[in-house]
């Protein structure tokens, strides 16, 4: 008989923790129905709804009969619009081949390590990282590799601290620009640097996550490692997504572009884990690509002034050492300053949590993005909320 114990459960399974901020997302929704006040600044989901067009258009594809499975590696016309979308705004040039649309940008992430990865093989992430790295890279078998870069390099890796840490078993280095959770952008200077280094060391693969390129209001036009290196073409893979640029988390469509025989194989993957990705999500994203852009523009004007709010809230607030974001909608401030033995509050985990307790605001510490003494604060929410949350944190901070 099976016994309910942790032996039972696969040792690669047993590396891994749940998304963080999934966790104290749904823990601050169950406060707040239970009748609590609570402003949940936890999870990086936009607020607005997804545009009409684009749901029309998942309605006539339903009416048209569209419901069946598709090609693995998308619709047709859903690779088109992917491949006109990196030649119209990336100014890089992609075959059907090269594209593959897969549930999200997650299962594009994870598919690649699934193809690339062997046991013992290391990936190179910069800290603070989407929490979500490390756990896919171990469930692959491979090992995550941190260089931290903290509040005073703006949460940025140098070219140094990349040559650094590569050696032999060094196989991937994931880039994320604009950075959940930190906000910042590399700037093309900065981008070309990291590249001539992984230039030097041929046997390195670049993933570069972009699903935040079109809400950056600093270092613009978005730039892309291929645009300053276009020799990375054949070991370079671009992650993308509708998810967060068309207000469409839950449509789940996400794509990758990159050399053909990435592809290939990440679509042989896909075959094998999920078949294609949803077939009406699919014509809706066709929708969202090809049509009038007008929505991402009003989504970003509106993240900049929340984020204006934020920040400037944030930064007059003793013990808060918060910098600017270059983009998203997220703000990862600083508040080991606030850290105080005698309220039992010694760690950014136990601050987030007496955050709550005390004010009903919720956020995600910094340790999750491996930058402890952080708190990350996400302002998909009403100018309502956030100015009601930045009155209830100028109080707390106050006490301190």
């Amino acid at each position: 008989m099976i016994t309910n114990t942790t032996q039972e459960i696969a040792e690669r399974a047993r590396r891994i923790k749940a998304s963080p901020t999934l966790a104290l997302s749904a823990r601050a929704n169950e406060l707040q129905a239970a009748g609590n006040s609570i402003i949940n600044l936890t999870i990086g989901e936009p607020d607005f709804d997804t545009p009409s067009h684009i749901k029309e258009a998942a309605i006539k594809a339903i009416y048209d009969g569209q419901t069946k499975y598709t090609a693995v590696d998308g619709t047709t016309g859903l690779k088109k619009a992917v491949v006109d979308k990196f030649l119209r705004e990336n100014r890089l040039k992609y075959e059907l081949n090269q594209i593959l649309v897969s549930c999200g940008a997650k299962h594009s992430l994870y598919n690649l390590f699934s193809v690339v990865l062997n046991a013992g093989d290391e990936v190179i992430i910069p800290a603070p990282y989407w929490v979500s790295y490390p756990d896919m890279v171990m469930l692959t078998d491979g090992k995550p590799v941190f260089i931290e870069a903290g509040l005073d390099q703006h949460f940025k890796i140098t070219a140094l601290q990349l040559e650094a840490a590569i050696h032999s078993k060094t196989r991937m280095i994931v880039l994320n620009s604009p950075s959940n959770p930190s906000g910042m952008a590399y700037s093309a200077k900065e981008l070309k640097a990291l590249a001539e280094v992984i230039m030097r060391h041929p046997h390195i693969i670049v993933v570069s996550d972009d699903i935040y390129e079109h809400h950056l209001w600093n270092h613009a036009p978005f730039t892309s490692i291929l645009n300053v290196c276009p020799e990375l073409a054949d070991r370079a893979l671009l992650v993308n997504s509708t998810s967060k640029t068309y207000a469409m988390t839950g449509w789940r469509i996400g794509y990758a572009a990159g050399p053909a025989y990435l592809i290939s194989a990440m679509k042989n993957v896909q075959s094998q884990n999920t078949s294609s990705p949803t077939t009406v999500s699919q014509f809706a994203a066709q929708a969202a690509l090809e049509g009038n852009q007008d929505c991402v523009g009003i989504m970003t004007k509106a993240y900049k002034e929340r984020h204006d709010f934020v920040v400037g809230e944030l930064q007059n607030m003793p013990g808060i050492a918060c910098l600017p974001s270059d983009g998203t909608f997220y703000t990862l401030p600083s508040v080991k300053e606030l850290l105080n033995k005698k309220k039992g509050v010694t760690n950014d985990f136990e601050f987030a949590e007496w955050l709550l307790q005390q004010t009903g605001i919720a956020t995600v510490p910094g340790s999750a993005f491996g930058a402890p003494g952080h708190i990350r604060i996400c302002y998909t929410t009403s100018m309502q909320n956030l100015t009601e949350a930045m009155k209830r944190l100028h109080q707390v901070v106050a006490e301190f």
